[in-house]
C-alpha cells in the first residue's frame, strides 16, 4: 500500500465551523482570513473529496493521511474545541482510502479528547512544531505524548502558525523561512530533549525536518557527538523538496527513515528519481513502520 502522510483537506465541518467565526482564522466563503497573512482565496476544488480522490489515482497511491492545517493556529486558540470537533467529525468520516493525524489543543492540555480521535480511527496526533521547541514544550505536551507511547501510535510534526511576513514578501516566504527554521529547531529540539523524555515515541517530521538532519557536521564540531547513533523511530517527509535534498537526507540517516509525504493541495508528489527500491521504501515500508510499529498493521 503506497501512502503519502501528509496531505490537507478541510472537510465540510471544518469548513461551515470557519465561517462560523469573526476572528482570525475564518472562512468568508472561500476567502480565508487569518491572523499573519493577507486574504487568501481559497480553490473550492483543493477540498472536494472527488477531486481529491481522482488525485490519488493520478499520484499513484492507494491512501492519504489528512492533518489539521497548523498553520493557521487553531491548536494554540483558547475556544479551539469547535474547530477541533468539527475537524475530527469530518476526517473520520472521509473515504477509506484518506486516513487522519489527530489534532490537540494547546491552549489547555487535556488527552481525553486524542483518546477520542484515536478510538474513532486517528492514525496518530499531529502537534505544531512550535509546541515542541524547548524542555517547556515538551513537559507541556508530556500528557499527550504519554497517551501516543502507551498506545503505540506516531507523533506528525509540523509547521505551526508563524508572524507576518516581511513587508513586500513574496508568496512563497513562510514555506521557506519560518516553516523551515521552526522544522529545523523541532528536530534539534527532539534530538536534544525529546527522544530522552520519551524513549517509545515515533516521530515524523514535516519537510525533511527543515533539513535539520544534514547539520550533523556542525553538530560534532561545535559539541555534540562526532557520529550520532541513528535514531530508529524518527522519520522524516519529502514534502516539497526533491531528488537532491532526498538523496542528501537519505546519506544521512539511511532510506529506512524517509516517507512519502507531498502536502497536497499546497504542493505535488514528486518522482524522485531515485530507482524502485527508494520508492518501495518511502511510500511503502516506512509509512508502515511509522503508523505500525514493529507490530505491522493490524
Amino acid at each position: 500500500m503506497r501512502i503519502d502522510v501528509h496531505q490537507h483537506l478541510w472537510p465540510e465541518p471544518l469548513l461551515a465551523a470557519l465561517r462560523a467565526r469573526n476572528t482570525p482564522p475564518h472562512l468568508d466563503g472561500w476567502t480565508l482570513h487569518t491572523a499573519s497573512a493577507p486574504p487568501y482565496a481559497v480553490n473550492p476544488a483543493d477540498h472536494d473529496v472527488a477531486v481529491r480522490t481522482a488525485l490519488l489515482d493520478a499520484d499513484g497511491l492507494d491512501r492519504a493521511l489528512i492533518s489539521l492545517s497548523s498553520p493557521l493556529g487553531i491548536e494554540w486558540l483558547p475556544d479551539a474545541t469547535p474547530l477541533l470537533d468539527a475537524y475530527h467529525e469530518g476526517v473520520t468520516a472521509l473515504p477509506g482510502r484518506f486516513g487522519a493525524w489527530a489534532a490537540a489543543g494547546l491552549h489547555t492540555i487535556d488527552p481525553t479528547p486524542l483518546e477520542r480521535a484515536l478510538d474513532a480511527g486517528c492514525v496518530g496526533l499531529q502537534l505544531p512544531a512550535d509546541a515542541l521547541l524547548d524542555p517547556a514544550g515538551y513537559a507541556r505536551c508530556a500528557p499527550l505524548l504519554a497517551v501516543l507511547e502507551r498506545r503505540d501510535a506516531p507523533l506528525f510534526v509540523h509547521p505551526g502558525p508563524h508572524p507576518a511576513p516581511p513587508d513586500g514578501a513574496p508568496g512563497w516566504w513562510p514555506a521557506l523561512s519560518p516553516y523551515v527554521h521552526q522544522m529545523h529547531d523541532a528536530w534539534h529540539a527532539f534530538v536534544a530533549f525529546g527522544r530522552a523524555a520519551h524513549p517509545n515515541l515515533r516521530v515524523c517530521f514535516a519537510l525533511l525536518a527543515g533539513l535539520g538532519p544534514l547539520h550533523g557536521e556542525r553538530l560534532a564540531a561545535r559539541g555534540g557527538p562526532a557520529r550520532r547513533q541513528i535514531d530508529m523511530d524518527a522519520f522524516v517527509e519529502t514534502s516539497s523538496y526533491g531528488p537532491r535534498a532526498v538523496d542528501a537526507i537519505t546519506r544521512v540517516l539511511g532510506v529506512d527513515l524517509v516517507v512519502l509525504g507531498s502536502d497536497r493541495p499546497y504542493a505535488t508528489v514528486p518522482d524522485f528519481g531515485l530507482g524502485e527500491a527508494f520508492d518501495q521504501a518511502a511510500g511503502v515500508s516506512n509509512p508502515e513502520r511509522l503508523l505500525y510499529g514493529k507490530k505491522g498493521r493490524p
